[in-house]
Formats: structure tokens, sequence, C-alpha cells
């Protein structure tokens, strides 16, 4: 695994130490010499890489990576430039062109948004080729709560955005002021319809941020 550097790993460096993740390091090792398993190793703390601790404005929840080949590379809902488009990101490129008038781009790379301060951080790291949620209950989770710990205590304003049921239970460790907690359901074609779409999250995102002397973030993604 490639490891974190940088605030966040200063942030997070009591988790290294700890029996469980001495256990998760070991079980991903394992898993990564037996198994095809997303993302590659070295990507596998992009959220991190991509937007450092001190420039996170937004943070998105996932569950775990995308199972299939090539389409993970370390950011939430997220996929490589060439990979088909998934169907969840699809329902969140809708709601971005009807909230802000977004045109929908041709691919689902989101590095842009992560470069702009997006946290886009899976409550799982990896997954096994072809197996959902299969890397579920292994340590990440007690690893991304440790992070989402730390941005509770962010002494500036945050915005989460929490999407389906296991991003929402990330919520009990969100009783910071300055941030503020957006939830709804999950985009996924099976949920999109109980809160997703029309949501709003994105334009209610960027009224926060600016009433705070915030920048937004501009959410359109241009095709390539």
């Amino acid at each position: 695994m490639s490891g974190i550097t940088g605030a966040w790993e200063e942030a997070l460096r009591p988790e290294f130490s700890k029996p469980y993740y001495a256990n998760l390091f070991q079980r991903v090792k394992e898993e990564y010499s037996k198994y095809p398993v997303y993302p590659p190793a070295d990507e596998i703390f992009n959220a991190f890489h991509f937007t450092p601790l001190e420039e996170v404005k937004v943070v998105i929840i996932g569950q775990d990576p995308y199972h299939e080949p090539g389409q993970a590379h370390g950011l939430c809902f997220s996929v490589k430039p060439d990979v088909k488009i998934p169907p969840s990101l699809v329902n969140i490129y809708k709601e971005l062109h009807r909230d802000l008038g977004c045109t929908i781009p041709n691919h689902g790379c989101l590095t842009k948004w992560a470069k702009q301060g997006v946290l886009l951080l899976n409550t799982v790291l990896t997954v096994r080729a072809h197996e959902a949620n299969s890397h579920k209950e292994i340590g990440w989770e007690e690893f991304t709560d440790a992070a989402i710990r730390v941005l509770n205590e962010v002494d500036r304003p945050i915005v989460f955005m929490l999407w389906g049921a296991p991003a929402q239970k990330k919520a009990r460790m969100l009783h910071n002021p300055k941030h503020l907690v957006l939830k709804t359901s999950h985009p996924s074609p099976l949920s999109v319809y109980r809160g997703f779409d029309g949501c709003g999250h994105f334009s209610e995102a960027n009224r926060f941020l600016e009433s705070q002397g915030l920048t937004p973030i501009d959410w359109q993604i241009d095709s390539l």
C-alpha cells in the first residue's frame, strides 16, 4: 500500500500502530497476493493524495470501490477516463445538471473535484474483483472512521455529503457546529428516487461555502 503523506499522515499516524491496522495491512497484502483486487495497490489512498487535509472543503462518502477491471482508482464514485460511466455516477451527473445546469460529460473521472478540495472517500478502500463488499469489516471502516474524526475536529467549515445508509453512519462522529452535514439516499438506481434525485446538495454546498467566505466548487466535469 502506497503510504499516506503530509498532514494526513501526521493526523492518522496513531492508527498505524494499532492492532487492527496491523491486521488490516496483513489481510490486504494477502488479498493482493492471491486475488485480483481493486484499486491498484498504489492507488488505495488516492483520496488522501489528491485532496490534502488542509485543502478539504467538501467530503463525499461512498461505500467500497468499484469491483470490475479498470474502474476503481481510489476516489469514490470516480472511474478512469476510458471506462464506461457507472449507473450511480450517471445519476450524480443528472442531479448536477438539474441542480446547477452542468452539462453531462463523456467520462467519469472526478479528479477535478478532488483537486479543488472535494475528498472522495469510500468507507472501505479495497475490494476483491467481482465481489462487492468483499473487504467489508476487515478494518477499513475503523480507519475511515478515524479520518472522519480528524475532519470533524478541523477548525474551519466543511460540507459533508452523506449518501445512503453506510455513509450516514458516519454522522455520529460529526458534531462540530462549523460544518454542514447533508444527508440523502444513495445515487444508485435502486435508491436514487428516495431523495437523491432533486436533493440540491451541490448548490447547497456552494451557498454554504460562499457564506463562509470560501471559494465554491466548480462541479462541472469537462468532456475529454
